[in-house]
């Protein structure tokens, strides 16, 4: 989201800038475009060009944009209700106001925050993300240039429009499950998927964004996606369908969703390993000790972290791609140590084998 943008170096790993944008392009009540709307500059601007984008490319933190595709692409640029450009792929335009008009005629109404977000733009908020909070921090909460899905144009991010106000913000967004299930319901028919499930963030690399939609161009696809409950990994085969194991242990000292949280972290990052995870589980209270603090805290001079948390993960590598790893091989206890700061948020401060 574009608010997302301005968050703090408190910002957890997963809700990152390497997701889009949200604002539309109508008013809350209407479900025509603006008429302002025009052909991207950067489009090659033919028809010919257009079809030859494929519309079942995968992009992700293992997976880069495709060669030429910023060359190819077609877009529109429109203009949301908070008054935002926004930049989205042709045939993924159409299809959103098709999905708009059709949430509209039951009462739910919606907007574009983001879509398309080229290379460049990409590059330019990791030099500024580096810049004000450092190359480590940028690197966990940015997503690499060259490797966010919004720069296929075919990502869109919505957001909520309810009693004529703008609901923006991710934290009121999550709010309203109803709504966001009504909206889900209706994806499939027009061609989208809903991109990052809650759970598999060890697959996608980021956390539940109900808000965040993918267009592939085939509504029978996209229905058979919808209704299995499974990621675009897993139906393009580049992911294991497998249950993983996640043994969150009985803490005194934190709760269920303290730890969920802890463990997305670890999971996000985990997709970036391009191995399948068996299964992963808190180590116990045992290990939010004045040691481990005082090591945690040793990592970084700034850092005043008050709480640790160690978690494990089991997990097989791939029989080949691999560099850190061993191809083919099940490694276990792989350890994660995170760590917050009062009133913050759990970090990822440093993994693997001691």
């Amino acid at each position: 989201m574009k608010r997302k943008i301005k968050t703090t170096a408190a910002a957890l790993l997963c809700a990152a800038v390497s997701t889009g944008m949200l604002t539309a392009c109508t008013s809350s009540n209407t479900t025509a475009p603006q008429e302002q709307t025009t052909v991207s500059d950067s489009s090659a601007g033919s028809e010919e060009q257009a079809a030859g984008i494929d519309y079942m490319a995968l992009v992700n933190k293992l997976s880069p944009l495709p060669d030429n595709w910023e060359d190819n692409i077609e877009t529109i640029h429109m203009t949301n209700s908070i008054g935002d450009d926004v930049e989205v792929e042709k045939k993924a335009y159409d299809a959103y106001f098709e999905l708009k008009a059709e949430l509209e005629a039951e009462g739910v109404f919606v907007d574009l925050d983001s879509a398309r977000r080229s290379v460049a733009d990409q590059q330019r908020i990791m030099d500024e993300f580096t810049a004000e909070y450092g190359a480590d921090y940028a690197a966990k909460t940015v997503a690499t240039p060259g490797y966010s899905e919004h720069h296929t144009g075919l990502a869109l991010d919505l957001y909520l429009i309810i009693d004529g106000k703008d609901i923006t913000e991710n934290e009121d967004m999550v709010q309203y499950p109803e709504i966001w299930a009504k909206i889900h319901e209706k994806l499939a028919e027009h061609g989208f998927i809903l991109r990052y499930l809650d759970g598999k963030e060890y697959i996608t690399g980021y956390g539940y964004e109900p808000w965040h939609i993918r267009y592939i161009d085939n509504a029978d696809i996209a229905k058979e996606i919808m209704s299995k409950n499974i990621t675009f990994e897993e139906y393009l085969g580049k992911a294991s369908s497998e249950e993983v194991n996640i043994d969150l242990g009985n803490s005194q000292l934190y709760t269920k969703d303290e730890l969920k949280e802890a463990a997305v972290q670890v999971k996000c990052a985990f997709a970036g390993f391009g191995c399948e995870l068996k299964s992963l589980r808190y180590a116990g209270d045992e290990c939010n000790s004045p040691e481990n603090l005082e090591y945690v805290n040793s990592l970084d001079e700034d850092a005043n972290y008050v709480q640790v948390v160690e978690m494990f993960t089991d997990f097989h590598t791939p029989k080949e791609g691999t560099v850190v790893f061993e191809p083919d091989t099940d490694m276990n206890d792989y350890r994660w140590l995170l760590a917050r700061e009062q009133n913050g948020g759990w970090q990822i401060v440093t993994q693997g084998y001691l």
